[in-house]
């Protein structure tokens, strides 16, 4: 109801920003404004209502309210009472599917969660007092800052609920751990030890999740690591292969070749011809 969709072809542009306290009762401002509202309550609690839905934000929460819908208060305020909010205009699809589906848009599109609880003392309440603090300088050049500081604030909240819904998954945590032991050969049993699941449970459901087996990923992992490595450092291929834990320097060049259809030695070649 009333989403807010954040399209990577759109950077938002901050109108007014800042911090309020309460130090008397009052009731939230009647009206219907031309830009969209960040609200995160510090302390408290404030009472909203949007289009004739009414929202609690309790102290670690925060929630977005859509431009040209109706807001207003339904229940006081109380004294104590202190809020972070951000005004913002932003360009939003005309259609979001359309969007989606065209690879000729080039743009990614991602549905700003509507409210967000348990925010106290996090990263996003840290960088939401950093912003309001830049709102306040006079000097335009620093100022340039907000909507970028902005925008990337609003990517992360919108990454959140994904974080939510993926990092108590089985297969997310299976990546996580493979992602830190990418410089060791692949171990059926170490998962099997470190899960306390058999290893044919773990691969039928990290394949059905992620869409490759569990080798497979540690794989792509490590591959891309070599990449990385072959472009940004002079690093011979032998020690390149050795520190991704390749006792063979030969086979890691095979794996390599499989996956780019070239040489470690022709990758690196061929990827500084790019700069």
């Amino acid at each position: 109801m009333n989403e807010i969709i954040l399209s990577s072809a759109c950077q938002p542009v901050v109108c007014a920003c800042g911090c309020l306290a309460a130090h008397e009762p009052f009731y939230h401002i009647d009206r219907i404004p031309d830009f969209n509202d960040l609200v995160y309550v510090a302390e408290g609690t404030m009472y909203v209502s949007e289009g004739g839905t009414d929202y609690e934000i309790h102290a670690g929460e925060l929630l977005f309210l859509k431009h040209h819908v109706r807001h207003c208060g339904v229940k006081e305020i109380q004294p104590g009472t202190a809020w972070y909010y951000a005004h913002f205009y932003l360009d939003e699809p005309v259609d979001a599917a359309a969007v989606y589906a065209s690879d000729k848009a080039m743009q990614q599109c991602e549905v700003l969660p509507k409210k967000l609880s348990g925010l106290k003392n996090s990263d996003i309440e840290q960088r939401f007092s950093e912003l309001v603090k830049y709102c306040r300088l006079r000097d335009g050049v620093e100022k340039m800052r907000i909507n970028n500081m902005f925008g990337a604030l609003l990517i992360d909240i919108a990454l959140m609920k994904y974080a939510n819904d993926r990092k108590h998954t089985l297969s997310f945590r299976i990546c996580k751990w493979l992602d830190k032991h990418y410089n060791e050969p692949f171990s059926a049993s170490r998962l099997e030890k470190k899960f306390f699941l058999s290893y044919k449970r773990m691969a039928a459901v990290f394949k059905e999740e992620q869409g490759m087996t569990m080798q497979q990923y540690h794989t792509e992992r490590r591959m891309m690591i070599a990449c990385d490595l072959l472009k940004a450092t002079p690093l011979p291929v032998n020690e390149i292969a050795a520190d991704l834990g390749y006792d063979d320097p030969l086979y890691f060049s095979r794996c390599f070749h499989a996956k780019y259809g070239l040489s470690p030695r022709s990758y690196r070649i061929l990827a500084r011809t790019d700069y």
